[in-house]
């Protein structure tokens, strides 16, 4: 199985469970703590090696993590025991993904020839809030390569409103054309 399949499993566990007990958010901030230990790869390598004794792990992890849910904590002893502590930051993700989702609220990707504006910005998010009809957060790159216009990743489609693909497309319209 991989690493994704294993991660969304975990993820929706873990929602279950803040669904639940009504912690949404504070299982949020707790994943996000536990995915932060990852900055520390001297702390990472102890919790992996074989040299170490579970108690020991679990000693550590229990002061670095000391303010997290002691259910939150069992996901992490549950996680080293396994050896599947680098899959937090995937867990997390797909935890946030969940959130996101029962809140109605989708992320997308956007990609412009140069960087937009606060107006814009909003101009933007509320286009594509109509078209998607859900609340929309933005997360905007800046790619030079596109000449103007945008492209949007909204779940798994891709709006790709770019002058770069509508100049490829009149290309590949001509060289059509000439071929015939």
């Amino acid at each position: 199985m991989t690493r994704g399949v294993y991660a969304r499993r975990y993820s929706q566990a873990v929602f279950n469970i803040a669904l639940e007990t009504n912690e949404l958010d504070r299982w949020q901030s707790d994943l996000r703590k536990i995915a932060s230990l990852a900055d520390d790869t001297v702390f990472i390598a102890v919790l992996e090696s074989p040299k170490f004794h579970f108690d020991t792990k679990t000693r550590l992890l229990s002061e670095r993590l000391s303010d997290i849910k002691p259910l939150a904590l069992n996901l992490v002893y549950l996680l080293v025991s396994r050896g599947r502590l680098a899959m937090v930051s995937d867990i997390a993700d797909e935890y946030q993904c969940l959130l996101d989702s029962y809140r109605g609220i989708e992320r997308v990707v956007v990609a412009t020839a140069i960087p937009l504006d606060d107006e814009d910005k909003i101009r933007l998010a509320e286009r594509l809030s109509a078209v998607v009809g859900k609340k929309v957060v933005l997360k905007l790159k800046v790619d030079s390569s596109l000449i103007g216009g945008i492209v949007a990743r909204v779940g798994g489609k891709l709006l790709d409103g770019s002058t770069l693909s509508k100049l490829t497309a009149l290309k590949e319209e001509l060289a059509g054309v000439s071929k015939r």
